[in-house]
Parts: C-alpha cells; structure tokens; sequence
C-alpha cells in the first residue's frame, strides 16, 4: 500500500484528498468543562458554539452528573476545540499533547499567555529563541498544556 508523498498505487488525485483534512482537537476535562470553556471565552477570545448536557440524550445513562457536559464546541480567530466531561481516565490521558497558538502579533500573544497562566504554571517563560521565534509553554489552570509561538520580525 503507497502512503501520502509516495510513488505507487494512488494516483494523485487520491493522494490530494488527505491535503484537505482538518484536525481539530478533542478535549476531555475531569467534571469542568463548561468552566474551562467559559475562561478560554474570555483568555483566548471566541464562543461556546454548541454545548450540550448528557441530561436528556441518549447518552444520559452514561454521564455520572446529568448536568455536566457531554459534547461541547468552541470557536474563535483561527481555533476550534470540541470538548467533553470524559472520565477521570480520560481527562488524565491527555499528558503528551500541546495545543500551539501561533500569532502575528507578539503583544497579542503575551495577553493571552498571561491569561491563560493564571493560576496555572509556566513550563517556559516567553522568550526569544535561537531559531527566529518568541516562544513560551504553560498548563493552563485546567491542566492543559499551551504553547506559544510568534515569529520574530
């Protein structure tokens, strides 16, 4: 089987299709949910899109709180999160993955770091960098690990 970038068996119309896939990340907090989007509403700028309860779905029976979150979106300048009240586990799982917010404007970039840095903890202060960048890392108060990058003029 040929993979992407590769000579073989699919043409390059096939090929091209896997070009316009769009990620978009999931995720799974551990029973606040709706806060934690409620504060990237305001630290990140955007809207709660879609937000809806396991209470009432036919998924009721799977939430432990009917009131907490089953399936959320949030949308703002250049961003899409879904995101959910997952299980314990779930909410534990996510210690290998970093959203990266990529800026053109670097004061921008320093607001929402400082935003989302309280009463959370910063990895790696903001700071130029040996290839071109200013740079920064933080886990949000929410335990999501953030990184920022703002390419130097």
């Amino acid at each position: 089987m040929a993979y992407l970038g590769q000579t073989g068996s699919k043409n390059s119309s096939e090929r091209l299709k896997f070009f316009c896939m769009q990620l978009t990340p999931y995720l799974m907090f551990n029973g606040n949910c709706e806060e934690a989007l409620n504060f990237y509403c305001v630290t990140i700028g955007g809207e709660i899109k879609t937000l809806s309860r396991y209470e009432g779905s036919p998924a009721e029976s799977m939430g432990e709180d009917k009131q907490k979150v089953m399936h959320a979106s949030f949308e703002g300048k250049g961003i899409t999160l879904l995101a959910s009240d997952g299980t314990a586990k779930e909410a534990s799982n996510s210690g290998n993955i970093h959203l990266c917010l990529d800026f053109k404007d670097a004061n921008a970039m320093e607001n929402v770091f400082n935003a989302l840095a309280q009463a959370g903890t910063i990895t790696m202060p903001l700071e130029d960098t040996f290839w071109g960048a200013r740079f920064g890392m933080l886990t949000d108060k929410f335990g999501i690990k953030w990184m920022f990058n703002s390419e130097l003029k």
